[in-house]
C-alpha cells in the first residue's frame, strides 16, 4: 500500500479538503511496533539496571503480551499488502538503503527474543502448570545464565523497531509530510510513552505505577516537544513543506489534531500526571488510557497526512 500511494502523488501539490482514514491496517501496525519497542526497552532497560525486584510487573509480566501485540501488527500489515503470497520475497535479500528491508529482518529477530524474554521468567510468575514439565527448569537455568545479554540485545533490536515505524514513512520523499527526520525519534519515544502508560493501567504496584507516571509525563513533554518542532522545521523548508504544515495549522487537519491529539492525547495526560505528582487524588486510568489513544491517533493523522499532502512536478 505505501509503494502504491508515492507513486500516484508525485504530479502536483494538491491537498485533499477532507479528513479521511485512508485505511486503519498500516496505522495499527506502526501503533503496535510501536508499542512493542517501548515495552521491551522499558523491561530490558530496567533488568539491566538492576530494578526486577522493584518493577516486576515492567520487567516480567507486560513483555508477556509482546508476541501477541506484534502478531496482531504484522497480520493487519498482512492484509494491507497487495500481492499477500509474495511477502516472503522480503527475507531473500538484505537491502542496507531500504527501511522496509531494516524492518522486515528486526522483526525477524524481535519476535522470537521477546518470546524468550517472556519464557525467562515464567518460574518467577510461578504458573499452575509450571511444576509439571521438569524439563523447563534445566532450559530455563539456561536461559537465564545469558539473560543479561539476551536484554542488551533485545533493547538493541527494540530501538531499531521503534525508529523504523517512524522512518519508514519518512523514507519516501514523494511526501512532503512524512519527508522528516523527525518521525523516527517522534515515533520511538511515542511508543516508550504507549508502554509506559500500559504500566501505570494495569500494575497493582503503587510505587511502580507512580515512577512511570513521571517517565510517561517526560515522553509526554519530550513528544510535544519534537511536534512543535516537526511543525517549524516544515514552516522554514520549502514551499511544499510548508504547505504541508498548514494543513494543520488552519487547513483540514486542524481541529483533529489540535483538540484529540495535542490536546485530549498529550497536554490533558500530562496535566492529570503532573497533578498526581502534587498529591492532587487523580484517577490514573484516565491519563493513561487517553495516551494509548492519542498514540493511536498520532499514526492515523500522519499516515493520512503524508497521503493528502504531493510533491510539484
Amino acid at each position: 500500500m505505501i509503494e502504491e500511494i508515492i507513486t500516484s502523488g508525485r504530479m502536483n501539490h494538491e491537498i485533499d479538503p477532507q479528513l479521511h482514514i485512508w485505511g486503519w491496517e498500516i496505522p495499527l501496525y506502526l501503533f503496535l511496533g510501536g508499542l512493542v519497542a517501548g515495552i521491551l526497552i522499558l523491561s530490558g532497560v530496567f533488568y539491566i539496571l538492576g530494578r526486577e525486584e522493584r518493577y516486576p510487573f515492567t520487567i516480567k509480566i507486560l513483555p508477556i503480551v509482546t508476541p501477541l501485540l506484534l502478531s496482531i501488527g504484522l497480520f493487519a500489515l498482512f492484509l494491507d499488502l497487495s500481492h499477500k503470497l509474495y511477502f516472503w520475497r522480503l527475507y531473500t535479500i538484505i537491502r542496507w538503503n531500504s527501511p522496509m528491508s531494516w524492518g522486515a529482518w528486526t522483526l525477524m529477530a524481535i519476535f522470537p527474543l521477546s518470546i524468550l524474554w517472556s519464557v525467562t521468567w515464567l518460574e518467577d510468575l510461578k504458573p499452575q502448570w509450571f511444576n509439571n514439565y521438569k524439563w523447563l527448569h534445566s532450559s530455563l537455568d539456561l536461559l537465564r545464565k545469558y539473560r543479561q545479554k539476551l536484554a542488551m540485545i533485545m533493547v538493541f533490536f527494540s530501538l531499531i523497531l521503534g525508529m523504523y515505524t517512524g522512518i519508514l514513512l519518512s523514507a519516501f520523499n514523494a511526501r512532503p509530510f512524512w519527508n522528516t527526520a523527525i518521525l523516527g525519534p517522534l515515533f520511538l519515544v511515542s511508543g516508550l510513552s504507549g508502554a509506559a502508560a500500559l504500566v501505570v493501567l494495569f500494575s497493582k504496584e503503587t510505587r511502580e505505577k507512580k515512577i512511570f507516571g513521571r517517565i510517561d509525563l517526560l515522553l509526554i513533554t519530550i513528544e510535544i516537544f519534537l511536534l512543535i518542532h516537526l511543525f517549524m522545521g516544515f514552516l522554514s523548508g520549502t514551499q511544499v513543506h510548508i504547505e504541508a504544515a498548514k494543513m494543520f495549522l488552519g487547513g483540514p487537519y486542524t481541529t483533529f489534531f489540535w483538540v484529540f491529539i495535542m490536546g485530549f492525547g498529550l497536554v490533558f495526560p500530562g496535566i492529570l500526571e503532573f497533578m498526581e505528582l502534587r498529591k492532587f487524588k487523580v484517577p490514573t486510568a484516565i491519563p493513561a488510557i487517553l495516551v494509548l489513544i492519542g498514540g493511536l491517533l498520532l499514526r492515523i493523522i500522519i499516515v493520512d497526512a503524508g497521503q493528502a499532502s504531493r510533491w510539484l512536478y
